[in-house]
């Protein structure tokens, strides 16, 4: 379904996409969103991590956080996430580009509220970020729980926007003497480095490990799979 004029990829509309599978395969292989939103005449934009369940993002948080507490008033709110795969190097300066993948999303939210509600919502968060790492460690208290604000922002129409392949250089530059093609910039995951304090004993979590494993040291392909 083509969305209104506010979600719509206007530049370059051959990469847009507009279905639920691009979407969610997207926000699926990130936890870094930025959230934008208008209060009393200035904008802000605010990076936080993310979880998402079905066409439902949510949004991590201080309870004392200028975004949870205008994102509880219902003002729109538009929140993107972009991942960059590769530097795009072309013979002229003006072709030069990224290959990325970015989802722009609309909607509102709401503050959750019920300590069940919002742990269910933590959880959602934690596995987004590294998998299988909630049930590894203590739960929040509930001292922590208050301490912590979370918001439940419903997608009412969203775009993805996808670059991939070679530069496109204009016919005449392909002769240039000048090196052209991709750079690619895989997230790499190091060797996990553990806590000074750790105690004697204790083996890397096979959270950590399973993303080890799986990343070898050489990218993220497959990581969330």
């Amino acid at each position: 379904m083509m969305p209104t004029k506010r979600a719509r990829v206007r530049r370059l509309p051959q990469r847009g996409a507009y279905d639920a599978a691009t979407i969610h395969g997207i926000l699926d292989a990130a936890f870094v969103a930025h959230v934008g939103f208008v209060t009393d005449g200035q904008p802000f934009v605010i990076p936080t991590l993310y979880g998402r369940r079905e066409d439902t993002l949510y949004l991590h948080g201080s309870a004392a956080s200028r975004m949870m507490r205008e994102g509880d008033t219902g003002i729109p709110l538009c929140v993107t996430v972009t991942l960059v795969d590769a530097l795009v190097l072309a013979r002229s300066a003006f072709h030069h580009s990224i290959n990325y993948r970015s989802v722009v999303a609309f909607g509102t939210a709401r503050l959750i509220q019920g300590a069940e509600e919002k742990q269910r919502a933590l959880q959602c968060i934690s596995e987004q970020v590294l998998r299988g790492r909630w049930d590894e460690v203590r739960p929040p208290t509930e001292k922590e729980l208050k301490a912590t604000a979370v918001l439940e922002f419903a997608i009412e129409e969203a775009s993805a926007k996808v670059r991939t392949g070679f530069p496109v250089d204009d016919e005449e530059d392909y002769g240039l003497p000048v090196w052209a093609g991709i750079l690619p910039l895989p997230v790499v995951a190091q060797e996990p480095v553990a806590d000074p304090r750790l105690g004697e004993g204790i083996g890397v979590a096979g959270s950590v490990g399973r993303w080890w494993s799986v990343v070898g040291g050489k990218g993220t392909e497959g990581l969330r799979d």
